[in-house]
């Protein structure tokens, strides 16, 4: 079956956060909140949900479950859920872990903000890489806990990890728990098993509990593998995998996340504590994606590697002090545009006045972040286009711009 991933797709009224959320979500204003442009005039490259349909074997599941007629409380009981997550990673990634380690949440979010409570103690530390997604500085504070930060090195775009800086963090005897994000947001890295090997032992070594966050390991580009960090340490128990198809599906507003916890201790404060009922929709998606969710990721992977070809000689061409690689992994371009703007501007608000392009910037990301736009590019080549088109005539004062053929 051929995807059509051109499909222009009206989300209005639907209480989509993409449409009707983002003066709350970017700018904390309310609905009075004015511009020169209507909202239905936006480039919309903010949020990161896809312009895609959900696959639609993962609609017809949910309608098949709908006709069973009754939605009543609900848990996952049925073996195959188990089945589909375990064959899903053992295709993908060569990895298992025993059914018993498998918990469920309403989303990888709500599961930090949990497991930061049931992991660390009053006046511990939680340690990130930066930039880092925003809820995990959320997750700590949230629950009263010191956020420690350790910044990425960025070499021309490049980003890694400063190794030093990262285990002279890791062992404050007061950081008890990394949050980790496997491949990483915003930058796209897909960490090599040697540097996963490291941030593993650092953390081990020093008794720091870690989370990994590998919500974006299905999206990635054409011909790139992605390792758990769990996989490298399969004696340890200390390691807690947060995944989900949401992203890679466009379901996240189904609300449903795997956690898998190898340990005992912990599992047991999860299943005492945790709010444990499901939504049954959310259960058929799920199991549904990981059944039959093959070719379509195989067709939005190509589909996602054009655009980022094609945001990338966009780029070259027209905005030559940019700062941009592909990424290896997510369907988010981050791009330095510092040699175009004065510090302090707010890039939200400027792109969204002048432009009439909703994006999110480097102050979204914690620390470590500035003069980065971030652009989503799960959607029509047609919008990126016109995105691409507005952002660069704002930057450089241009009027036309042709677009690039790729």
């Amino acid at each position: 079956m051929k995807y059509d991933f051109d499909e222009i797709i009206d989300r209005t009224g639907t209480n989509a956060m993409n449409t009707d959320g983002f003066r709350q979500y970017i700018f904390n204003a309310t609905e009075d909140m004015k511009f020169p442009f209507k909202d239905e005039e936006f480039i919309r490259m903010w949020i990161a949900d896809m312009e895609f349909a959900t696959p639609p074997e993962i609609r017809e599941a949910v309608k098949e479950r709908l006709d069973r007629k009754i939605m009543g409380y609900s848990q996952v009981f049925d073996p195959a859920y188990y089945e589909a997550v375990s064959n899903w990673m053992n295709r993908y990634y060569d990895w298992s872990f025993p059914k018993e380690h498998l918990e469920t949440s309403h989303g990888i979010i709500p599961a930090l903000y949990e497991l930061v409570e049931y992991i660390c103690k009053p006046n511990e530390k939680v340690l990130i890489v930066t930039p880092s997604y925003g809820f995990f500085k959320s997750a700590a504070e949230h629950n009263h806990l010191e956020l420690v930060c350790s910044d990425l090195i960025n070499e021309q775009g490049h980003y890694s990890i400063d190794f030093a800086d990262f285990e002279a963090k890791a062992s404050d005897e007061q950081v008890t728990l990394c949050i980790f994000c496997n491949p990483h947001n915003p930058s796209g890295r897909v960490w090599t098993t040697e540097e996963l090997q490291r941030v593993g032992e650092i953390c081990l070594n020093h008794n720091v509990w870690v989370i990994s966050d590998e919500i974006h390991c299905d999206l990635l580009r054409t011909g790139r593998k992605h390792t758990p960090l769990s996989k490298l340490f399969p004696d340890t128990d200390r390691i807690v995998t947060c995944m989900s198809p949401s992203k890679t599906f466009n379901m996240a507003g189904l609300m449903f996340s795997n956690v898998i916890i190898a340990n005992e201790g912990l599992r047991t404060i999860w299943q005492t504590r945790h709010y444990g009922f499901k939504n049954p929709l959310s259960i058929a998606a799920t199991q549904a994606a990981y059944e039959h969710g093959d070719e379509w990721l195989k067709q939005l992977k190509t589909y996602l590697d054009d655009n980022f070809a094609f945001v990338d000689q966009y780029v070259k061409r027209y905005l030559p002090q940019a700062v941009f690689h592909i990424p290896e992994a997510t369907y988010l371009a981050w791009i330095d545009i510092a040699a175009y703007v004065p510090q302090n501007v707010n890039l939200p608000l400027f792109f969204a006045e002048q432009a009439g392009v909703l994006l999110e910037d480097g102050h979204m990301f914690v620390a470590n972040g500035g003069g980065c736009i971030r652009l989503n590019l799960a959607c029509p080549r047609s919008v990126i286009e016109e995105g691409l088109r507005r952002i660069s005539t704002v930057l450089v004062h241009k009027n036309e711009g042709e677009p690039v053929q790729v």
